[in-house]
This record gives C-alpha cells, sequence and structure tokens, in this order.
C-alpha cells in the first residue's frame, strides 16, 4: 500500500528536482554589490565631470600633437567636445539602456566632425582610449577614498567599462572613414565638375584658385591638352604612354573621348616649372607609342588654366586628323592638316577646284597620279626618291608628274601652284578619313 502511494506521488510531481549549486546566487548577489559600488562612484563622478574633463583635456594636449594643434585653434570647441562624450560615458555606466542611443550618436558626430577637420583617425582613437582610462582610473580613485573595501568589486564591471570603449572607438572609426569617404567622393565629383568647365571654356575667373587646387596644377603656367579616343582599357594605358615621363597632368574621363590636362614643363627658358624643379619635356618631345585603334591628339600649349579651353579645341582638332586606325597627331606637325580639318568645307571646295579634273578619273588611274604626286611631295621634290619608293623609274614619275599638271592647270614649278595642290591633297586625305 505505502508502495502504491509512493508510485503515485511519483508520477504526480515528476523527478525529483536536483539542487542547484549555489554559485549563481553568489555570482549575482556580488554583480548586485559591483554595481551599487560602480553606480556610487559613477555619480560622483558626473558631479565632478568639468573637472574630469579638464584632466582629459591636459592629457590630450600633453600625449597628442593633432589635438594640441585643434585646442590651438578652438579650445572651447574641443573642450565642449571632450565634456560631452564623457558625460555620455558616465550617462551610460548609470543607465546603460536609456543612454545608449544618445552616447552612441554622439560619438558618430565627434568621428564625422573630426573627419571633416581632417584630424587623423589615430589621434581620435587615442583620444576616446585615453578617456575611457580616465573614467576607469577615476571610479577607483573615487571608490578608493570612499569606500577602499568596495574597490574589489569593481573588477567584475571592469569587462563593461571597455567593452563600452571598444565599442564607441569602433562606432567613431565607422563614422570617420565613411564621412572620408563621402568626402572623397565629394572632392573627386568637384574635381571633375572644374575640369568640365576649364575644357569646355566655360569655367569663371572666380573659379580658377580652386580648380589649381582640386587638380593639383599651379593657375599660372603653359599647358597643353591630350585627346585621346579608342577602347577604353587600351587608350588608358596609351595615354599616359604618350606624355613624357613625370609630367604633372590631370586627365578628365568621357564616354568616348579622355582629356589629359598637362603641364608644359618646357615653357620657361630653362625648362622650370613654377616651383623652380626642372619640368617634363613639352608636347613636341612626348615619345610617339601607337596603340592599335587607340587615336590621340596633342594640341598646342597656352597660357594659364583660364586657356585650357582653347588648349581642348586644339586637341580636338589634332584627334580629327588622326588617322581612323590609330596613331599620334601632334598639331603643331600638321598645320595645314588642321586648318581642313578646321573649315571642312572649304577644304572641300579647294579639294574639288585644284584636283577635280584628276578625281573624276578612273579610279585605278586616279589612285596611281595621286599617289605618285603625293610621293614626290613627301620626298621633297625628288622624282628620284619617289620612283624608289613607288618601284618604277624616275621618267616614270616626272611624265605621271606632268600629266597632273595639265589636268589640274598648275605648274608643280610655281610656289603658289604648289601650296594649292598640297593643301587640296591634305583636305581629301583628311576629309576622306
Amino acid at each position: 500500500m505505502q508502495h502504491a502511494v509512493r508510485s503515485r506521488a511519483a508520477i504526480r510531481t515528476g523527478l525529483t528536482p536536483v539542487p542547484r549549486p549555489r554559485t549563481p546566487s553568489v555570482a549575482s548577489l556580488m554583480d548586485a554589490d559591483a554595481l551599487r559600488v560602480l553606480h556610487r562612484a559613477a555619480r560622483a563622478l558626473l558631479d565632478d565631470l568639468p573637472d574630469l574633463t579638464d584632466r582629459l583635456v591636459a592629457l590630450l594636449r600633453e600625449q597628442e600633437p593633432a589635438y594640441r594643434t585643434a585646442l590651438t585653434k578652438d579650445p572651447t570647441a574641443t573642450w565642449q567636445e571632450a565634456h560631452r562624450s564623457l558625460r555620455h560615458s558616465v550617462t551610460s555606466l548609470l543607465d546603460p539602456r536609456g543612454a545608449r542611443d544618445a552616447a552612441r550618436r554622439c560619438s558618430w558626430r565627434i568621428g564625422a566632425t573630426r573627419a571633416e577637420q581632417g584630424l587623423p583617425l589615430d589621434a581620435l582613437l587615442h583620444a576616446f582610449r585615453l578617456g575611457g582610462s580616465l573614467v576607469w582610473q577615476r571610479l577607483v580613485e573615487e571608490t578608493s577614498r570612499t569606500a577602499p573595501e568596495d574597490v574589489r568589486l569593481l573588477v567584475h564591471v571592469a569587462a563593461d567599462v571597455w567593452n563600452f570603449v571598444d565599442e564607441h572607438c569602433t562606432l567613431v572609426a565607422d563614422a570617420y572613414r565613411q564621412t572620408e569617404w563621402q568626402l572623397g567622393r565629394r572632392r573627386e565629383n568637384r574635381a571633375r565638375l572644374l575640369a568640365a568647365g576649364l575644357l569646355d571654356g566655360t569655367s569663371r575667373i572666380a573659379d580658377l584658385p580652386e580648380a589649381a587646387q582640386a587638380l593639383g596644377l599651379p593657375e599660372y603656367g603653359r599647358y597643353y591638352v591630350v585627346a585621346v579616343t579608342g577602347a577604353p582599357p587600351a587608350r588608358s594605358d596609351a595615354a599616359r604612354a604618350v606624355l613624357p615621363p613625370g609630367a604633372r597632368v590631370h586627365w578628365h574621363a568621357g564616354t568616348d573621348v579622355d582629356y589629359g590636362i598637362v603641364l608644359d614643363g618646357a615653357d620657361g627658358a630653362d625648362g622650370a616649372d613654377d616651383d623652380g624643379l626642372p619640368g617634363p619635356a613639352g608636347p613636341e618631345d612626348a615619345p610617339d607609342t601607337p596603340v592599335a585603334g587607340v587615336r590621340i591628339g596633342i594640341g598646342s600649349a597656352v597660357d594659364g588654366l583660364a586657356s585650357v579651353g582653347d588648349a581642348r579645341r586644339r586637341a580636338d582638332t589634332a584627334l580629327e586628323i588622326c588617322p581612323r586606325t590609330g596613331g599620334t597627331v601632334r598639331l603643331a606637325d600638321h598645320l595645314p592638316a588642321a586648318l581642313v580639318a578646321s573649315s571642312p568645307e572649304l577644304g572641300g571646295a579647294l579639294a574639288e577646284r585644284v584636283l577635280g579634273p584628276l578625281l573624276r578619273l578612273e579610279a585605278a588611274d586616279r589612285e596611281v597620279l595621286l599617289d605618285t604626286l603625293t610621293t614626290w611631295l613627301d620626298c621633297d621634290g625628288s622624282a628620284q626618291r619617289a620612283g624608289e619608293r613607288l618601284y618604277c623609274h624616275r621618267n616614270t614619275v616626272l611624265n605621271r608628274l606632268r600629266r597632273c599638271e595639265q589636268l589640274t592647270g598648275r605648274s608643280l614649278a610655281r610656289p603658289a601652284d604648289l601650296v594649292e595642290i598640297s593643301l587640296a591633297l591634305t583636305a581629301r586625305r583628311v576629309l576622306r578619313d
């Protein structure tokens, strides 16, 4: 009978609970005591916050050169920043949940503001760690003064205090880096707008000092522009290769054409830049490194950033007369072709007026005569050299030239006629390309 009763009781109440160890309750009491000690010391720190701030500012002045400079420029703002940060730190010890969001907002603003001001991130993180160390030191000092026997209890909250410091150091670093990235993007966009204004010729005189600073170029100096077009991966390498080593240049990337604003290092008699250092060679000395499909036009030099728009137009003209298959054209070396490209209507009219009878011949006959005339001009009027290049006798060259004279009604021995023929040939080549 007794056995049956015991069985029903076992079924009703379940298994006998295993007694729990007493350690957690002891730890819980200890945590409560530790929090009581922490809160008592934190309230004392909050009452003495101005003195705590003075001590932190003194440490920053002594140990951190970047803050020493900031304190010299605006001591009040730096003191108030330290005061706000310490107040949120101490308040968070008293009410972690209630003060958490305000403390995080404060640290984020400090990180963002200091990034905008250019204070080094290492200095900012050092300041936060100094603040955390100072708060902990004052907690220990206050407890030692009022209740020395309770100092040992602070060990149980030390991890929480330093976790708070680490959390806010991470928060400050994130705010700093995000703001720095945003500032960098804004600087890049502003530099792009300023460069576009210079190249378009729409910049205001008042914007020139800012443009010089943003592009890293002097406002006054001689500049030329390089225009590059072709496949984007190839044109970027070709654009840099065409410049003299060490050239100071700002690249402006476009959809179809990239432009380089280049400081001409050969603008002075001694070949020196505005800073007195030896500069790179001018556009006439830039290396020619053709890349298949990449066309490069190098304009002539102008004075000052204010005239970069003119330099860009000259570079565009050089690019216009560049062969479609690729290559590099320096405007100074192709001025007749540049004249034609600048006024294609007049160039077409000149080609028709001078070469019209030749152009209306059968294709094979026309190309032979035009090729002979072009080669003879390239050989400085030497029929012998032209024949060697065309694989024919010099007399054949002379016969073809006489026929050209008969068809065009112009004499190759007359300078004025020769100039017209040369320009007409250039116009045909440029406008056909």
